[in-house]
């Protein structure tokens, strides 16, 4: 874990800026945030570092690729033993099919997203594998019917960048 940097307002717009559109320039980034190419790459890099900016992703349409069924899916496990919990979180980790998988409170031990391109595929997750994962008790899905809001870029502080979060256009207020 990093230490928590100390972070300006030309840091906070910069991460603002990338979590939007990832594929600006260094210098239209430089641009924005009215600094000369140089130091703007190096604080990009010093956030990069610092372990604020993980990882560059593109985000492709799951609809226009074939996968139409968003499922989200409750497991309660049998024991909630350390040996449970690690055999259940390594079998999630390399199925494709599981985009998210979340360690809960509450009812479910754990809340999974899953995609997957028709009911049949949902079907053979659920009964071929997700089942037969040692530990598993109970498993509830929900299929998703619309997609409301989806977002990636994270909430930053108000007041932290000088740019709307929500104006009219934005890639945010149109659930980009």
């Amino acid at each position: 874990m990093h230490p928590e940097p100390a972070l300006d307002a030309i840091d906070w717009k910069l991460l603002d800026l990338l979590q939007d559109n990832a594929r600006m320039t260094n210098v239209e980034l430089a641009r924005a945030v009215d600094l000369s190419p140089s130091p703007c790459l190096a604080r990009v890099r010093a956030l990069e570092e610092a372990g604020l900016i993980s990882r560059y992703v593109t985000l492709l349409d799951a609809h226009r690729l074939g996968l139409q069924v968003s499922v989200f899916i409750q497991v309660r496990l049998e024991r909630q033993i350390e040996a449970a919990l690690e055999t259940f979180e390594k079998a999630m980790a390399v199925r494709p099919e599981v985009m998210e998988c979340y360690l809960m409170t509450g009812n479910a031990d754990y809340l999974l997203r899953v995609v997957v391109p028709d009911l049949a595929a949902l079907q053979e997750f659920i009964v071929n594998f997700l089942s037969r994962v040692s530990g598993v008790g109970n498993i509830q899905s929900s299929v998703a019917l619309k997609q409301v809001k989806y977002q990636t870029a994270l909430p930053l502080p108000e007041g932290r960048s000088s740019r709307q979060k929500n104006s009219p256009g934005s890639r945010r207020a149109r659930g980009g």
